[in-house]
């Protein structure tokens, strides 16, 4: 198989330099372990059994698992899950696109007074949304940029939700990326182009159960990007991957994704995890 440049690694999990066996030695990947870089399992949707859902997901290999925030509506019950289990759920904090109206410059300084309070791993979600309401789309992209700041001000990963808004995300993008920027487009959904485009700013893809859909044509790009590039996810409640599409969605789901992804490289599961929790251990600063 032909080499990669210095520092990347192949389909096969092997990198030309050595590379990969030193960060997998250094990080302990010595077997088949997750990172579920984006899970809300703090939603009542869990209320019932949550510690089960996570003692679940613990079994199932699913060691680290990220919280992105919605609002200022669930900080609390975020925080309450992370304080539980430290080692395991790791909060971020943003504001959900969805969640954004007029008041939204309260939700950025109150996002800053905690950020100066608390440990954090990431700045989100943010992004901009334009499926549901296209009301407040230009404070959206306000919003989205006030994000952006905090993410560079923190030296935080940035995790970026984008639903038929790939344009306007790219235009902003464009102007505000950097070397310091860095993060995910979560639940990538996008063309080939878009993927190269996310790649190009240096940001990895986030990849779901929305993998497994049958029409979601989501395999076929995905089978031309290198694994170095993506990072696995829930997004737990919603998006379940098949056969378990319709039902709640939990972390220790991301075994089926995982599985289709191992499919479409044709490469073992154990390369699919080693990889991608690399990728998300890297982009975190997590220690496993």
């Amino acid at each position: 198989m032909p080499c990669c440049r210095r520092g990347q690694y192949r389909k096969d999990g092997e990198a030309c330099s050595g590379s990969l066996h030193f960060f997998l030695d250094l990080y302990g990947f010595d077997t088949v372990n997750f990172i579920d870089t984006h899970t809300h399992l703090y939603l009542p949707e869990f209320k019932d059994d949550r510690d089960e859902v996570v003692t679940s997901a613990l079994e199932n290999g699913i060691l680290k698992m990220l919280l992105p925030n919605v609002d200022g509506k669930t900080i609390n019950s975020m925080h309450a899950l992370s304080d539980k289990y430290p080692e395991h759920c790791l909060p971020m904090i943003g504001l959900h696109p969805t969640s954004v109206d007029m008041e939204y410059p309260k939700e950025i300084l109150k996002i800053r007074e905690l950020l100066g309070k608390r440990k954090y791993w990431g700045i989100g979600e943010t992004g901009i949304d334009l499926y549901w309401d296209k009301t407040f789309a230009t404070q959206q992209e306000e919003a989205f940029r006030e994000h952006i700041n905090l993410a560079k001000e923190f030296t935080l990963p940035l995790i970026i939700h984008a639903r038929n808004s790939f344009s306007e995300l790219f235009r902003i993008m464009d102007r505000e990326n950097d070397e310091t920027l860095k993060g995910i487009f979560h639940a990538f959904t996008g063309d080939l182009v878009q993927a190269r485009q996310i790649i190009d700013y240096g940001f990895k893809l986030g990849i779901g159960g929305i993998l497994t859909f049958k029409n979601s044509e989501l395999d076929t790009v995905v089978r031309e990007i290198d694994l170095q590039h993506l990072v696995l996810e829930t997004d737990a409640p919603y998006l379940s991957p098949v056969p378990m599409r319709g039902k709640r969605n939990e972390p220790s789901y991301l075994v089926n994704t995982a599985n289709k992804l191992a499919e479409i490289h044709q490469v073992s599961l154990e390369t699919i995890a080693k990889i991608t929790s690399l990728n998300a251990a890297t982009l975190f600063n997590i220690i496993l």
